[in-house]
């Protein structure tokens, strides 16, 4: 059977049902008495085995496997649900989904899962677990490694070989610190210190898939060396951002007895694609009898696109917008009535077109919302705190493109929450509060944007201490400080290396790593603010655009050329007099309704050839970043368009306050300003 047509489903299924097992064990957790849960997590695991095993994935379907004989062990009352049981199953849940990440990036989706498979055997044989046995300290009983990863003929060879003239061959299993922001670069750093003490005949995944990032936070290498396992552990753990380091001897009989367990397991749970098919369909239908009767009658509601695709049919869009743009220009300066009216119509039925595509590509922010409950989870274990976490409006969507470069932002902010906002149980108490402390994660959609929010019922941010460490880095003065608000303030803490904790945190330090929240958010066209009170909480706020493709804008002109301004960016234009410019440090300024606010003239930031007089009155579009603003000076204004973003490639991604270029319906091109670079 010709499996490769079913790869993709099995991926996208196998990360639902995971994520259906996180979500229940979470609910376990809260109510380990509750058989029903349970039986939902053993449904999952059940059918994630028999899809693996059919697909060949024998390390996916083995771990599952050991998985569901505890689950049972669990419903038929024989074993009781711990903490330390629960701990135990979630690193299992964490490995399958680091296998079916390596299965969607190209991968082999095998994993050295002996630590897991150790502990979930002692559990089923009725062994107690202690509370402090975690996954990544226990070795398993025989002094052989289970090996993550089959070997080819040549690769056996060279091991072989290795160990018959006095070489160890080890396999180094080395995990990444979760806020890791070059992993590319810590992989090089790792290579280099292997590559001195020996040689490396293996990596999962590989060579290139490491250098791309195209990998969660763990990565392996087989490595052949005459050093001794305990030193080559040291040596890496001194690469910054390690979190941890595994070396595992490997040995040629385990290479034999796990292939040869593995085949086992594979003909024990191996069901063909149909069985595991129907089998799913019934499940579903027993949880959902009134639905089975419309999935009878063959009015399926769904179906599964690649993504890939939606991106091509997006690009076609794009150039359909710009011919449009050049259609009605046409028309308008022809003044032909059928022509005009024929136009028109396909401007509407285009528009409705557009907002097809673009609810086609959104995706609820729900998404990235699902992780974080476990890794909140995680973070409250090791901090000792208590952590009630509320997700409110998961189902507010956004565009793929905006969802794939939020996540990494909102993990910063979280950990921000809970390391530095939230405080201990007992510090709570002493306060006055509940010793549980409470973070709201919201999202919702207002205009043309959405709104994501970190609350947090903690300390809150110290507005003294801010200004007093500002005052110390040379930002701001004693005097100049006491006009600032609370807004500006606050904004000093995202500042490169702007920290007041006390002591820097493995966890997070707020303002450590917040310039690159802060960089992240303004790349995608988006604004972050603070709000926060003294003893009460702090409340993040990050609002970003619906989509990064289609963007409406306001036309200007300087001399001959023509640029865009995206309407995001723009609080209102207006027309003023060159007598009414004033100076101040050097700076040209304007008085706009009561407040100070400084010109640039694009003419000169874009270095733009003078071809006519300066007239008397000056047209100005006022920018804004946040609570900053600026007066933007150009010649004449055009008009409100909606266009279509183009990047400006590799060569010229450097050009400063541009974000990109489009094609207009006369068929020149007008540059994109990006407002944010300006008011920096």
């Amino acid at each position: 059977m010709e499996m490769d047509q079913y790869l993709e489903v099995f991926i996208e299924e196998s990360k639902e049902h995971l994520q259906a097992c996180n979500e229940h064990l979470l609910e376990l957790e809260k109510e380990p008495e509750n058989i029903s849960i349970v039986n939902e997590i053993f449904r999952s695991a059940h059918t994630l085995k028999g899809m693996s095993a059919t697909m060949g994935y024998d390390d996916l379907a083995s771990l599952t496997h050991q998985m569901e004989n505890v689950l049972d062990g669990i419903r038929n009352m024989k074993i009781t649900v711990t903490p330390s049981l629960l701990d135990i199953v979630f690193k299992a849940v964490d490995y399958l989904e680091e296998m079916i990440f390596s299965i969607a990036d190209g991968g082999d989706g095998k994993k050295d899962v002996s630590d897991v498979v150790f502990l979930l055997k002692k559990i089923e044989s009725g062994e107690e677990i202690e509370d402090n046995e975690t996954p990544v300290t226990v070795e398993p009983k025989t002094e052989d490694a289970a090996v993550k990863s089959n070997y080819d003929d040549f690769e056996l060879t060279v091991i072989q070989q290795s160990k018959e003239q006095g070489f160890n061959c080890y396999e180094i299993s080395i995990v990444l610190r979760e806020d890791c922001l070059l992993k590319a670069a810590r992989v090089f750093m790792v290579f280099e210190v292997l590559e001195q003490v020996g040689e490396i005949i293996k990596s999962i995944p590989s060579v290139d898939q490491l250098e791309e990032e195209q990998f969660q936070s763990e990565f392996t290498v087989t490595l052949v060396s005459t050093e001794i396992a305990e030193n080559i552990e040291k040596r890496i753990m001194k690469v910054s951002e390690i979190d941890r380091v595994t070396v595992l001897d490997v040995q040629l009989d385990s290479l034999k007895a796990v292939a040869q367990e593995q085949i086992q397991a594979q003909a024990e749970v191996a069901p063909t694609l149909a069985d595991r098919d129907e089998q799913s369909k019934v499940e579903k239908e027993d949880q959902h009898p009134a639905k089975s009767s419309s999935k009878h009658g063959g009015n399926h509601k769904t179906i599964r696109v690649n993504i890939e695709r939606l991106d091509i049919l997006m690009n076609l869009f794009e150039e359909l917008v710009i011919d449009r743009g050049r259609l009605e220009q046409i028309s308008r300066d022809l003044n032909h009535s059928e022509l005009n009216e024929t136009v028109e119509r396909m401007s509407r039925i285009s528009g409705d077109l557009q907002n097809i595509i673009l609810t086609m590509r959104m995706v609820p922010v729900e998404t990235v919302f699902n992780r974080f409950p476990r890794m909140v989870r995680q973070l409250a274990k090791d901090l000792h705190k208590k952590i009630d976490l509320q997700i409110i409006g998961a189902e507010t969507e956004l565009d793929r493109t905006v969802i794939d470069e939020i996540g990494d932002p909102l993990v910063h902010l979280l950990r921000n929450a809970l390391d530095h906002g939230i405080e201990t149980p007992e510090i709570r108490l002493q306060k006055g509060k509940q010793e549980e402390g409470t973070v709201i994660l919201r999202a919702y959609h207002s205009g043309n944007h959405v709104f994501i929010e970190i609350e947090d019922d903690g300390a809150g941010i110290s507005r003294d201490k801010i200004i007093q460490k500002a005052i110390n880095k040379g930002l701001i003065t004693a005097k100049s400080a006491e006009t600032l608000t609370d807004s500006q303030v606050f904004d000093f803490i995202f500042s490169s290396g702007f920290s007041t904790a006390e002591k820097i945190s493995d966890v997070s330090g707020r303002g450590v790593g917040l310039d690159v929240v802060k960089n992240t958010i303004e790349s995608l066209g988006g604004s972050i603010t603070i709000r926060s009170t003294m003893g009460k909480g702090s409340v993040f706020s990050i609002q970003l655009p619906l989509t990064l493709s289609i963007i409406s804008v306001m036309l200007v002109e300087v001399q001959n050329e023509k640029y865009a301004i995206p309407l995001s960016s723009i609080i209102e234009t207006a027309i003023i007099k060159r007598s009414e410019i004033l100076h101040a440090h050097n700076q040209k300024v304007i008085d706009f309704r009561g407040k100070v606010v400084p010109l640039v003239n694009l003419k000169d930031i874009f270095e733009v050839p003078a071809t006519t007089d300066e007239d008397e009155y000056l047209s100005v579009v006022i920018v804004k970043k946040a609570d900053k603003s600026a007066g933007l000076i150009v010649d004449s204004f055009i008009g409100q368009q909606e266009i279509v973003l183009k990047s400006l490639g590799n060569y010229l991604s450097s050009v400063f306050a541009i974000s990109g270029a489009t094609i207009l319906g006369d068929g020149q091109v007008a540059l994109i300003v990006d407002c944010n670079a300006l008011i920096k």
